[in-house]
């Protein structure tokens, strides 16, 4: 049998948070790649290393874990008033699947700098020194993110003194606005059920007090002492926990019909990346994942949530806009957690250590509003050039 030579890429390395992903200009792919469709899923399940029922992702990209199975296809932007269009897909390890359904908050810190690399950007508009806001249309969802990226001597600054819990080396910080990000959801409200809190009937698992948003990312926040947790858990806790895992994810499957985003609990297979779940807790004294000692009174609650079937070594970018949102809104389960009343920031402990988060929101004919969500990441790029498919790949 005959075999062809690999396919050439032109792909960028990045992290972007606390996720790493393959960044692709759309023009570089290979033409059947270049829309929606087999194909492309195809090429970034070969690039990623997936299916892999090693869950190791040795023969390609990936990291193997929910932070670092993701790609990005950068592009001109489609819609008037932005600079680029951002799609995010989210590759399953062990089985053959790409979501499209939601944003990555993380990534969307490394969309703004790739950009100006990579000539997105007119030049006139990049100062010597100083400060780029790169105007993002999130093609997920449909939103809009302004990146606010440093620029030393007309370069993109990658590093610097902002250090970012989850992140082992300090960077430059990168202050990203997610605008307008409630997704609407199927009923056009931030609430798909119009409650801040509902209880969820979970046959075979319990009944939960929940609050459902879609700021951010479809979310589903629950109590952690109703699911037997402190709060305070680090990812061992969850991730050998196999009962725990199916516990959670029934919750998932739920929450996701009653929230209007699938029909029944059988689709929840085909829609992993949302929605996602998430358990709150009041302030406490707490090790983070570093053997670093976290006091009570640094943070104002605690959050955990979960990624693609697993606990988070940190907060996804998108569930810590969530995580805003529902705070600054009194009576959701988020903001009684953290002492309830108004406000506009938290700041909250995940398995890696803390991150502040800003939310402007409010009742608008009746409806919660939230017109943006504040909050400072990083981004560094880790290798360019091309990455290599076999050619049967398309």
């Amino acid at each position: 049998m005959a075999f062809l030579p690999q396919l050439r890429i032109p792909a960028t390395y990045l992290r972007g948070g606390t996720s790493k992903g393959v960044f692709f200009r759309l023009q570089d792919l290979p033409a059947a790649a270049q829309r929606p469709g087999p194909a492309r899923d195809a090429l970034l399940m070969r690039v990623i290393g997936s299916p892999d029922p090693y869950a190791k992702h040795t023969d390609g990209m990936g990291g193997a874990t929910s932070s670092t199975s993701k790609c990005v296809i950068i592009s001109a932007a489609s819609v008037p008033e932005h600079d680029v269009d951002y799609l995010y897909g989210q590759v399953a390890i062990e089985t053959a699947f790409v979501d499209w359904s939601g944003n990555c908050g993380n990534l969307s810190t490394a969309v703004g700098p790739f950009a100006i690399s990579n000539g997105f950007i007119d030049p006139a508009r990049v100062p010597r020194n100083g400060t780029c806001t790169v105007r993002i249309w999130q093609a997920n969802i449909g939103k809009t993110i302004l990146a606010h990226v440093p620029i030393v001597d007309g370069q993109v600054q990658e590093t610097g003194d902002f250090e970012l819990d989850g992140v082992t080396f300090p960077a430059a910080e990168i202050q990203l606005e997610f605008l307008d990000p409630s997704d609407d959801g199927p009923g056009g409200a931030m609430f798909p059920t119009g409650n801040l809190v509902d209880t969820l009937e979970v046959p075979g698992v319990g009944s939960f007090q929940v609050t459902m948003i879609t700021a951010g990312i479809p979310t589903i926040f629950l109590n952690a002492a109703d699911l037997g947790y402190t709060g305070t858990e680090l990812q061992p806790a969850i991730n050998e926990d196999k009962a725990a895992l199916a516990r959670f994810e029934a919750i998932r499957a739920h929450g996701a019909v009653r929230m209007g985003l699938i029909d029944s609990i059988e689709q929840a297979a085909g829609r992993q990346h949302t929605p996602k779940v998430a358990f709150v807790a009041p302030a406490q004294d707490y090790v983070s994942s570093s053997g670093r000692q976290i006091a009570a009174g640094d943070i104002d609650l605690h959050a955990r949530a979960l990624s693609m079937g697993k606990l988070h070594h940190a907060m996804m970018g998108t569930a810590a806009v969530a995580i805003g949102t529902a705070a600054a809104i009194p009576g959701t389960l988020v903001n009684l957690a953290a002492g309830g009343g108004q406000r506009e920031a938290v700041t909250f402990g995940h398995p890696s250590g803390t991150l502040r988060v800003g939310a402007q929101a409010g009742l608008v004919d009746g409806q919660w509003t939230v017109t943006r969500a504040i909050m400072s990441r990083s981004a560094r790029v880790l290798m360019d050039g091309a990455v290599r498919v076999p050619a049967e790949t398309l």
